[in-house]
């Protein structure tokens, strides 16, 4: 396809004057270039397909930059991104040093609000809304919310707050047929159920509209016929839970009917009180699988896809991965557990495919539990389950579960209720960026009174740990892990049940010892081989328990070592390494301590194995570290 009117569009501005005819012409090309890009590098492909149609009447219809249009999660926004100047750049996206997969602020001046969680926009949208009192500005405000974001809590504390505060603004409520877990709960039951009953917003307009023909003033008409409508909201839409919560709601419409979406958009866009847009919608439009008929339908191989060089827009997800991710290795051991302990379940917010729960779900239905985008929630509700002795496993990705940071400690920690937690994809999570690396999660487990924080080195050792935690009965207990390969696994391996806090020496060495958590251990290994080349004797300790650590073995360092190289897969501010610092300087160490770690910032979206060795967070980094020092002792190190 030839791009005649996509390559020239710099701004929303450019595309102000088209007729219907070439919104629609450069509606099928947005969907041929993104599907013909993001099929070659890689990327979030079915959320943009489809809001292509939304995209486009938005910023047809509203004037942006000026007005703001902020979205939820951000992954959507491919084709936002191509209309708003960043064409010449699109290539890029996801790409280390390139556009971000996200919206950021720092990108552009049409990226109002950045986010990588869900639920968010609602909020955001409120508070840029009613910013306008205090600045003297004046604008228009559009938030556009999934249906699966619409399940978090945040969405409804914000909703509450809008429609208390009568906060002038246009939720859209991008309804779809797909999402990567099947959306749960009654907010899903109730929206289709409002799908199936159009009645009310028929019976509505053309009520509305005689009433201006009324002999008895319009006035007095309407006032009658809000009481009338009162009794039809109840008779015709069971609930009206949005109108109820303050929001004129309007709807369902078609999403991908162009020409109603900008007709229903200028009729609504100067309603200076808030107001639902109900927006029917199928994720992936215009994307034909290899298997499927409809891109939609195949949610969890199109939500993102793996880069396939890929020149006519066919997409592959086939992995030629011979060792399991950790994520697999978790999917398989949480079904072996299940089979012999009828006492466990496993929760998970949303991400069933993630975090490699698919197995269990099909074997286990009843022991299972999704809750939606509702991290919290999955928290407090695993403890609820606790107090009556079943043994939750809570499998979340580490970046998400900072959203129930309070609930870990208040509803988990403090009443010493035996939740295990399984972090997926902790440290650097890749090409998602800041918002999906799980760099965060030693540092706020690790300052958790009684919290036990492990971190496997390969899959058979995530068995250990698994079942050590499900014997530990005193408190919470956390495994962190990569999205990364597993390692080692054996199918019919053994579970061991750990000591507590013990660590592991898996290299004998002399003067100088090096501490690592989780895979990193392997790096350790390798450095210290090529170290020895050099005469340098280099121990190599599996710190597999970050908190509690193993004081007797610090101990040992005390007394034995010269040199100590922590190196971890999270940010140095508050992680392993520090405590480790401080503890040897609080008990006498008179050598010297090196951290390897990801730094005090927010690190770029990238290919994990670049922003690993960028941050030198491998064996170059390791023997980088104890060279220094080598130097510095005028020790020959090319002998």
């Amino acid at each position: 396809m030839q791009l005649e009117l996509l390559k020239n569009i710099n701004s929303p501005d450019d595309i102000r004057n088209y007729s219907i005819e070439e919104l629609n012409k450069l509606v099928d090309e947005l969907r041929y270039y993104i599907i013909k890009t993001i099929s070659e590098i890689g990327g979030h492909l079915a959320p943009t397909l489809g809001v292509i149609e939304l995209t486009v009447a938005l910023h047809k219809v509203f004037e942006t930059p000026r007005d703001k249009i902020i979205w939820d999660v951000g992954h959507q926004g491919y084709a936002h991104k191509l209309l708003t100047g960043r064409f010449d750049q699109f290539h890029s996206i996801r790409q280390f040093g390139g556009l971000s997969g996200f919206l950021k602020r720092s990108e552009s001046e049409y990226d109002v609000f950045g986010a990588g969680h869900a639920s968010t926009s609602v909020s955001a949208a409120t508070g840029i809304a009613q910013s306008q009192k205090h600045s003297g500005k004046d604008f228009r405000v559009v938030s556009v919310i999934g249906d699966g974001s619409m399940t978090g809590g945040l969405a409804f504390e914000a909703l509450n707050n809008a429609g208390h505060l009568k906060t002038p603004m246009i939720l859209v409520l991008n309804d779809n047929e797909m999402s990567i877990s099947p959306n749960v709960g009654a907010l899903n039951n109730y929206l289709t159920k409002i799908v199936t009953n159009p009645t009310y917003n028929r019976i509505r307009e053309e009520i509305w509209k005689i009433s201006g023909k009324l002999p008895f003033g319009k006035s007095k008409a309407r006032t009658i016929l809000h009481r009338v409508e009162d009794s039809l909201k109840s008779l015709l839409v069971p609930g009206m839970l949005f109108e109820e919560l303050g929001f004129r709601y309007i709807g369902p419409i078609d999403g991908h009917n162009l020409n109603d979406l900008i007709n229903t958009f200028e009729k609504i866009k100067d309603i200076k009180s808030p107001l639902l847009l109900h927006v029917l919608t199928k994720k992936g439009k215009g994307m034909a699988s290899v298997k499927k008929d409809e891109y939609h339908l195949d949610a969890v191989k199109f939500h993102a896809v793996k880069p396939n060089g890929s020149k006519n827009g066919k997409v592959s997800s086939n992995q030629n991965q011979v060792t399991p991710s950790f994520q697999d290795v978790f999917g398989s051991l949480v079904c072996e557990i299940a089979r012999n302990r009828k006492d466990t379940v496993c929760i998970t917010a949303a991400m069933r495919e993630g975090t490699g729960l698919v197995p269990y779900a099909k074997e286990f239905p009843d022991r299972y539990y999704d809750v939606g985008i509702a991290e919290g929630h999955a928290v407090t509700f695993a403890s609820g389950l606790a107090t009556e002795n079943i043994r939750p496993i809570v499998a979340i990705y580490s970046t998400f579960l900072q959203r129930a940071f309070d609930h870990i400690i208040h509803d988990a920690a403090i009443q010493h209720l035996p939740v295990v937690f399984c972090l997926d994809r902790s440290g650097i999570a890749g090409e998602d960026g800041p918002t999906h690396h799980g760099a965060l999660d030693i540092a706020y487990l690790k300052c958790i009174q009684d919290m036990i924080l492990a971190a496997p080195k390969d899959g058979n050792e995530l068995r250990h740990l698994l079942y050590t935690a499900l014997d530990y009965n005193k408190g919470p207990f956390a495994i962190r892990y990569p999205k990364a390969s597993s390692v080692n696994f054996e199918n019919t391996g053994q579970a061991e049940l750990l000591s507590i806090g013990s660590w592991e020496v898996l290299r004998q060495g002399e003067k100088i010892a090096i501490l690592a958590v989780g895979p990193l251990v392997f790096d350790a290994m390798d450095a210290a081989t090529e170290l020895e080349e050099h005469g340098l004797n280099c121990e190599v300790v599996n710190c597999r328990f970050i908190k509690p650590m193993d004081e007797a073995y610090l101990k040992h360092i005390v007394d034995q070592f010269d040199q100590v190289i922590t190196i971890e897969e999270g940010v140095i501010n508050g992680g392993f390494g520090e405590g480790i610092s401080s503890w040897l300087l609080l008990n006498g160490f008179k050598g010297n301590t090196e951290i390897i770690g990801l730094p005090n910032k927010f690190v770029e979206h990238g290919p994990r194995q670049i922003l690993l060795d960028k941050y030198g967070i491998n064996v170059e980094g390791i023997k980088s570290a104890i060279f220094e020092k080598a130097l510095i002792e005028d020790l020959d190190i090319n002998q």
